[in-house]
């Protein structure tokens, strides 16, 4: 009987805990943030939000799903950002790293905009503990969607949403 009541007692915590750790932001407000580009100007959320949804795409250098995400993010962005879409890939990369990001993004030509959170702070501001962490927000600065990992494929259902928001 102890064994029986142990072993629901453990199930009861790991679901607790499962479940604080996967924090669902989806009809939220978008918290605003100020970090700092790679040309070392500052990005604010607030001041590009309006003209249409916006993809924020937590990774870092060091995450090879995080690598793949971006080149398919990639070829959304190219396709829908002279329609008002934004991508702001948001590097989590830390002191010790962060200095590998600028050539990575310069080496895959990529053009949407880097910024560098390098002490987690925005991470935490959208509960992004694990990367790669995806936020799409529409034109109002509300969360429609967010989405943890990145398995080939995931990309579609981004791509339909924003695809849907820019049609609003």
């Amino acid at each position: 009987m102890r064994l029986i009541l142990l072993a629901v007692l453990s199930l009861f915590f790991s679901l607790s805990v499962i479940a604080q750790n996967e924090e669902d932001i989806t009809g939220r407000k978008a918290p605003n943030f100020k970090l700092v580009n790679l040309d070392g100007k500052y990005v604010e959320l607030n001041n590009i939000s309006g003209s249409g949804p916006i993809l924020l795409s937590f990774w870092a250098t060091w995450c090879k799903p995080c690598l793949e995400e971006m080149s398919e993010y990639n070829k959304i962005y190219e396709q829908y950002k002279d329609k008002g879409f934004v991508l702001l890939a948001v590097s989590t990369d830390t002191e010790k790293s962060v200095a590998k990001v600028k050539p990575y993004i310069k080496s895959k030509d990529y053009k949407f905009a880097v910024v560098l959170d390098t002490n987690g702070e925005v991470a935490r501001k959208y509960y992004a503990q694990q990367m790669p962490y995806t936020v799409l927000i529409d034109k109002n600065g509300n969360i429609v969607y967010s989405h943890l990992g990145y398995m080939k494929g995931d990309e579609q259902k981004v791509e339909k949403l924003i695809s849907e928001l820019l049609e609003k």
